[in-house]
C-alpha cells in the first residue's frame, strides 16, 4: 500500500521554494527542472477555494487530490522533500496565495519558482507574490506544451484569419509526426472526411480500463462525499487511474483496443454505449500524468507498424497537437476579455436539466445523465448536443462555460473556455471557428440512435411533438440573419429559410418560443 505523503516539510530555512500545482503532476515540470532537490522544497496543497470556485464534480476532485498524493510519494522516491497540505489539515489557509504565505514564514526561501499555471485568474495572483512576499518570483514556461504562448502569438501575428488546420501543419512539421520526409503520411494532412461513420449497436464496444482504489484514494473519496456533498455528479463508482503508472497503462490499453477504430466512430453516439472507441485520457494529459507528445509518438508507431489505419492515427494525434494546443493558444492570445466574449447577445439561464438530466430529450438526458454520473461525455456530446442546444436556445455563453468547466473530469480553463467561447457558442464571432455549430435534429438523428427513442418527433420542424431542435435551429437562422448571411457556411440556410412562407415562418417562431417558455 502506498503511504501519504508528508503534511509539512522541515521547519527550517530552504533555498527555492518550488509551488507544483494541482495540475502539473509531471516530473518533467519546468520548475522543477530549475531546482535542486538537494536544497529546495517542493511545495504542494490541497485549497478549498480552487475545489470551490466553481463547483467541480465529485470525481473530478478525487482524481486530482488523489493524484497530487500519489505524486507527492512519486517525487519524495525521486529523492525531493515535499511540503503537502491535505485539504482537512488544520491551519489551511484555503488558497495558494494563503499555503505560499503559511510556507514562506516557515521556511524563508530565497525566491519561489512555478511553472506558470492553467488560468489567467491564478496566474494574476502569482504575478503579485513577488511585493506580497518580497522574495523574487521565477514563472517558467509551461514547456509540456508544443507550441509556447510566444510561438503561438508569433504565428497568430499577421494574420487575418486563425484557423487550427494550418497551426496544425505546422506542428506536424515541428514533431515529425506522421510525416514522410516533407510531405504528410498518406499524402494528406487532415482525414476528417473518413471519420464521419455513425455507429451501429451492435459494434463490439471496447471499454476503457478501470483501476482498484488504494487506501489514499478511498481516504480521499471519503473527504470528497463529506466536504462537497453539494457538488454536482456522483462520486461512486471511482475507477480512474491516479498514478502515472497506471495512466500510462489506461492510454496502452485504448491502444490496443480502441483506436483502430476510433477514426470511423470518433462522432458516433449509442443509446446506452458511453465511451465507444474514446481514450478517456484527456484527463491524465491535462493534469500532467500523461506526456502529450509521447503519447503521439506512440499512436505515429502502431500506425507505421501496420495496428492502426492512418485515419485513426491522424484523427486521434490531431486532437492533441491540433486542437488541444491551438485552443491553449488561442486562450493565452485573447485573455482576459476573451472570457467575456458574446457576439451573439445570448443571455438565458442555463436551463435546470443540465443539472439534473431530467429532460424528454433523449439526446440531451443521455449526455447529462453519463456526464453526472461519469464525469465525461466525448467531444461530439458536448459540442453537437449539450453545446449546439445551449447556442439554439440562446443560453448564456459564459454559464455554459461555468458549466462546462464543473461537471467535466479534464476541464481547465485553458482548454475548457475557448472550446465553449469559440467553438461550440461562436460567442467570439468567427476567431477560433469558422462557423457556428448549429444544427438540427438531424445531425443528431444521423449521428446517434437516440432519435428512436425519444419523445419527440425527429421529423417533425413544429408543434408540440416535433424534436425542439428543428424550430430552435430555424428560429437561430432568423434571429442571426444579418450576422450569418455572409458566412460562406451559412448562407444557403440563410437562403432556405427566407425561401419559407409567412406561416410557416410564424409557425418556427410560435413553436421556438412555446418550448423556451417552457424551459423557464
Amino acid at each position: 500500500m502506498p503511504r501519504q505523503p508528508a503534511t509539512k516539510g522541515e521547519s527550517k530555512s530552504v533555498r527555492n521554494l518550488v509551488l507544483v500545482l494541482g495540475d502539473q503532476l509531471s516530473t518533467s515540470l519546468a520548475s522543477l527542472g530549475a531546482a535542486d532537490r538537494s536544497q529546495d522544497l517542493v511545495l504542494m496543497c490541497e485549497v478549498a477555494e480552487e475545489a470551490t470556485y466553481v463547483r467541480h464534480h465529485k470525481k473530478k476532485l478525487i482524481l486530482l487530490f488523489s493524484a497530487m498524493r500519489h505524486f507527492a510519494i512519486e517525487l519524495e522516491a525521486l529523492g525531493w522533500r515535499v511540503a503537502y497540505t491535505r485539504l482537512d489539515d488544520a491551519g489551511n489557509a484555503g488558497s495558494f496565495s494563503g499555503e505560499v504565505t503559511r510556507a514562506v514564514g516557515r521556511h524563508k526561501p530565497e525566491r519561489i519558482i512555478v511553472t506558470e499555471p492553467g488560468e489567467w485568474r491564478v496566474l494574476e495572483a502569482i504575478r503579485g507574490w513577488s511585493a506580497k512576499f518580497d522574495v523574487p518570483v521565477d514563472i517558467l514556461p509551461d514547456t509540456r506544451f508544443i507550441s509556447s504562448n510566444g510561438d503561438f502569438a508569433a504565428w497568430a501575428d499577421g494574420r487575418k484569419q486563425l484557423r487550427m488546420e494550418y497551426f496544425y501543419r505546422d506542428i506536424r512539421r515541428k514533431t515529425g509526426l506522421l510525416m514522410d520526409g516533407d510531405e504528410p503520411s498518406g499524402g494528406q494532412w487532415n482525414f476528417d472526411h473518413d471519420n464521419r461513420k455513425p455507429a451501429k449497436a451492435d459494434l463490439f464496444m471496447p471499454h476503457p480500463a478501470h483501476f482498484q482504489q488504494d487506501r489514499i484514494t478511498r481516504e480521499v473519496v471519503a473527504l470528497v462525499k463529506e466536504r462537497f456533498a453539494d457538488h454536482f455528479g456522483d462520486a461512486d463508482p471511482f475507477w480512474f487511474a491516479v498514478t502515472r503508472a497506471d495512466a500510462e497503462a489506461a492510454f496502452d490499453h485504448f491502444l490496443a483496443t480502441g483506436l483502430a477504430k476510433f477514426g470511423d466512430y470518433q462522432d458516433a453516439m449509442v443509446l446506452g454505449e458511453r465511451f465507444l472507441y474514446h481514450s478517456l485520457v484527456s484527463m491524465y494529459l491535462n493534469c500532467g500524468l500523461l506526456d502529450p507528445l509521447a503519447v503521439c509518438r506512440k499512436v505515429d508507431a502502431a500506425y507505421r507498424a501496420g495496428h492502426v489505419p492512418l485515419n485513426a492515427a491522424e484523427g486521434y494525434i490531431r486532437q492533441i497537437i491540433g486542437w488541444r494546443e491551438y485552443v491553449r493558444g488561442i486562450y493565452w492570445l485573447k485573455m482576459p476579455d476573451y472570457a467575456a466574449s458574446n457576439v451573439l447577445g445570448h443571455t438565458r439561464a442555463l436551463p435546470d436539466f443540465y443539472w439534473t438530466g431530467d429532460t424528454q430529450m433523449t439526446c440531451l438526458r443521455e449526455a447529462i445523465t453519463q456526464t453526472k454520473e461519469e464525469a465525461y461525455a466525448h467531444h461530439i456530446q458536448r459540442l453537437m448536443v449539450t453545446g449546439t442546444f445551449g447556442l439554439l436556445a440562446g443560453v448564456s455563453p459564459q454559464a455554459l462555460h461555468e458549466w462546462y468547466l464543473a461537471v467535466y473530469a479534464d476541464a481547465y480553463e485553458w482548454v475548457e473556455l475557448p472550446n465553449t467561447i469559440g467553438m461550440s457558442q461562436f460567442a467570439d464571432g468567427g476567431l477560433l471557428a469558422s462557423k457556428p455549430y448549429a444544427a438540427s435534429g438531424a445531425y443528431i438523428n444521423r449521428m446517434s440512435n437516440y432519435c428512436a427513442n425519444c419523445a419527440y418527433d425527429v421529423k417533425a420542424r413544429t408543434g408540440a411533438k416535433a424534436c425542439p431542435f428543428n424550430a430552435l435551429y430555424w428560429d437561430f437562422i432568423a434571429r442571426h440573419a444579418p450576422l450569418i448571411k455572409s458566412n460562406p457556411r451559412m448562407a444557403q440556410m440563410v437562403r432556405t429559410y427566407d425561401k419559407f412562407d409567412a406561416a410557416e415562418k410564424a409557425r418556427i417562431k410560435d413553436s421556438a418560443a412555446q418550448f423556451l417558455k417552457s424551459l423557464a
